[in-house]
């Protein structure tokens, strides 16, 4: 048998450069399509749906003309403080509708007297007209989102304007306006025209550093909007030395030791919100520069990412990619994270996850290989325990990722812990690796390491 597929293909002879440059470029890949896929996650806060919306007017809003909307605005113009709010908040319900939408934009003027109210000194108007720029920027329609960019001047403006320690008196009215800056980074025309000019060039990136420091006045609403901020701001690469210069990772760093200690103490499903974007935002820096990771070699920031591993494990499954992508990225280039990852005994809890789904059991593996090419004294610390059984249950997975995954970590074995390739062939391994023989993207990664099985 091997020797017909000896005839019909070429022995395949992959190194250890080999396999890392490999890795690396589809890594490459990777963190491209994630981090185009991370720009298009627009998010939506409501406190009501429009159905709840109530308060009479409200239930003709879906066919508003635009006398309606003019008619509203001037109410929330002149009046009382009360009647004011409230004809902003019937404003704001109405624009959750694609069709007052369009036509409020269409209206002349109408975005200046939103903005007029946003920088008023009144905290309930500030904070209605917050609301309704933040239902405009959500809006799926590219014609409303545009019609917004406008009023991203005057948002830096009121973020930069307060006080060193960024600490504004009305939350809610920051919290609304980080989500609207959140949804205006996300347009095409942010990396060119908002965030080199408008922000890098200001003081805002160290004001949002600020907002997410570990701490007593860390406020978990205004901390997420702001993290998705600097998620995007980071996702665009338009300058991401400088925030590393800023001490973005280290500040993020602390945070995440503070996520952690924090989901030990309490059963808040709310902190995955705040841990999403943070760990976004450590792992597409560290793909930036290897120096950065100076910053963030301390072995409480491996332990603190195994317990939100954890707790994602227990509460949120869809976060786990998240973790292990940054662990990826913290074990990829540095021999001092892969030690504490074997020093703090992680590898059984790594295993455990492989079940979970065929994403994450590419991500468990790769981080592996990343431990695995470090040579032979990772290896003989690798070796003992669950790993040999696990790997050959991946074998019998059908995704080719997962496998051929599964396969470079095999081959990482044999090379460094000889002693892994008789304990292969006792387990029935050559059978599990027949499984795979036919698969075209699969071929010749098989018959390699079926040669180097039957070598010795």
């Amino acid at each position: 048998m091997w020797g017909r597929r000896q005839g019909r293909l070429r022995p395949v002879v992959c190194g250890v450069e080999e396999l890392r440059r490999r890795r690396r470029e589809r890594e490459a890949v990777l963190r491209k399509a994630r981090r185009e896929q991370q720009l298009v996650s627009k998010r939506l806060l409501r406190e009501d749906a429009p159905e709840e919306a109530g308060e009479g007017c409200v239930s003709a809003i879906l066919g508003e003309t635009e006398l309606q909307v003019q008619q509203l605005l001037r109410q929330a113009q002149r009046g009382t403080e009360e009647k004011r709010e409230r004809a902003l908040v019937s404003l704001r319900r109405g624009l959750q509708h694609p069709e007052t939408q369009q036509t409020f934009i269409r209206l002349e003027g109408s975005m200046r007297t939103l903005i007029g109210l946003l920088t008023s000194n009144q905290a309930l108007l500030q904070l209605e007209a917050a609301r309704c720029l933040h239902e405009l920027s959500h809006s799926e329609q590219s014609t409303v989102a545009e019609a917004c960019l406008p009023a991203t001047s005057y948002l830096l403006t009121y973020l930069s304007s307060h006080s060193p320690d960024f600490i504004s008196p009305h939350v809610a009215v920051l919290e609304a306006l980080g989500f609207a800056l959140s949804q205006l980074l996300q347009a095409k025309e942010a990396p060119e025209k908002i965030i080199p000019s408008s922000i890098l060039a200001s003081t805002l990136p160290q004001h949002m550093l600020q907002l997410l420091q570990p701490g007593p006045k860390l406020n978990p609403g205004v901390a997420v909007e702001f993290a998705w901020c600097l998620h995007y701001i980071i996702c665009s690469q338009v300058s991401n030395s400088l925030l590393i210069a800023h001490g973005a990772l280290s500040t993020l760093g602390l945070l995440l030791l503070d996520l952690a200690e924090a989901v030990q103490r309490t059963e808040d499903a709310g902190l995955e919100l705040l841990a999403c974007p943070v760990l976004r935002c450590v792992s597409n820096l560290l793909t930036e520069t290897v120096g950065g990771q100076m910053q963030l070699r301390d072995e409480r920031v491996v332990a603190a990412l195994f317990i939100l591993l954890q707790f994602f494990f227990q509460k949120q499954h869809s976060l786990l990619p998240e973790g292990l992508w940054l662990l990826n990225n913290l074990t990829a280039n540095s021999p001092s994270f892969c030690t504490s990852l074997l020093s703090l005994d992680l590898i059984e809890p790594l295993l455990q996850l492989l079940p979970v789904s065929n994403v994450v059991s590419v991500m468990v593996l790769t981080v592996l290989c990343n431990v695995a090419e470090k040579g032979p004294a990772y290896c003989q610390r690798l070796w003992p325990g669950r790993l040999l059984p696990a790997l050959l249950q991946t074998l019998f997975f059908s995704d080719t990722e997962v496998v051929g995954q599964s396969l470079e970590l095999l081959h990482l074995l044999f090379l460094y812990q000889p002693e892994a390739v008789q304990v292969f062939l006792q387990q029935s391994g050559l059978q599990a690796l027949e499984r795979h023989q036919e698969e075209a993207q699969l071929q010749e990664r098989v018959y390699a390491l079926q040669q180097t099985a039957l070598q010795g």
